[in-house]
């Protein structure tokens, strides 16, 4: 199993999961919030093409994160998987309509409910976030490894760091510094929202999360979805080396213009 990010912030964010158990790849992208030409230049460079997506699962219907779903979808004829909550605020966005549901392009799933994709599993959980019904989610490879999603939350819960638990990869929200958040540019009712338990996670927020998934599984993490104007990634890496390097927990910080190249993944190593 091997995953990348297309880039990964406020701009626009979209992860990849390759798992070649088989002679046919199954290939997931999560969410897609980029314009559709700039995703599939940004597919080009992980060396995929727009076909070889199987299927794009949709995390809340923000515009960083759903923004190109649709229109990418129409497209190419990409399934979309997502939430009630979050299918309904795209309607009312007018990012999709009533006629694309009964072309049978569009899922609609629980979020409670595990759902296969070909060879991966999915198990999505819900979060603490100002969105519909947003989801984050273990993806999990027949191999029986799984990698954790979490980013877009505003507060950690014992629920997702229950679940977070069983992951042995870990793409994780780092996304504020609180004192640069508090003395940035952005007006106070953006203030409160980043820093309050539905927005984001702080960095001291992330790395709580890190101390306390503690089951021996986590192999690899990678910070991700830093904001590029209340936070700095010299920061990040110096306070998760700090959790992370005593236990022997490789990482990496994921960039919005060039997201993170491939990473191979298996239940014995981590290579890049």
């Amino acid at each position: 199993m091997r995953f990348a990010s297309l880039g990964s912030g406020s701009e626009g964010n979209s992860w990849l999961f390759e798992c070649r158990l088989t002679d046919t790849p199954t290939r997931l992208m999560v969410d897609c919030g980029f314009a559709v030409k700039e995703t599939v230049g940004r597919l080009e460079r992980v060396g995929l093409t727009p076909q070889d997506v199987d299927a794009i699962v949709v995390t809340h219907e923000h515009g960083d994160h759903i923004g190109g779903v649709f229109k990418f979808s129409r497209k190419f004829g990409t399934p979309v998987y997502l939430t009630h909550g979050t299918w309904r605020a795209a309607l009312r966005s007018k990012l999709s309509d009533e006629d694309y549901l009964q072309s049978g392009k569009v899922v609609l799933i629980e979020s409670h409910a595990a759902f296969n994709v070909k060879n991966l599993t999915l198990h999505p959980f819900p979060v603490p976030h100002d969105a519909a019904e947003p989801i984050q989610m273990l993806i999990e490879s027949r191999s029986g490894f799984v990698t954790g999603i979490l980013t877009d939350c505003g507060s950690a819960t014992p629920h997702l760091i229950s679940m977070l638990n069983k992951a042995h990869a870990l793409i994780l929200e780092s996304n504020h510094c609180p004192e640069m958040l508090s003395n940035s540019p952005y007006p106070p009712s953006l203030k409160k929202r980043v820093g309050g338990d539905y927005g984001h996670l702080s960095n001291q927020v992330a790395c709580d999360i890190l101390r306390k998934l503690d089951s021996g599984n986590l192999q690899f993490v990678v910070a991700a979805h830093l904001s590029q104007t209340t936070n700095c990634p010299k920061v990040v890496q110096q306070m998760w080396a700090e959790v992370l390097t005593p236990r022997g927990i490789a990482f990496d910080i994921a960039c919005q213009t060039e997201g993170f190249a491939w990473i191979s993944l298996d239940s014995q190593q981590v290579a890049a």
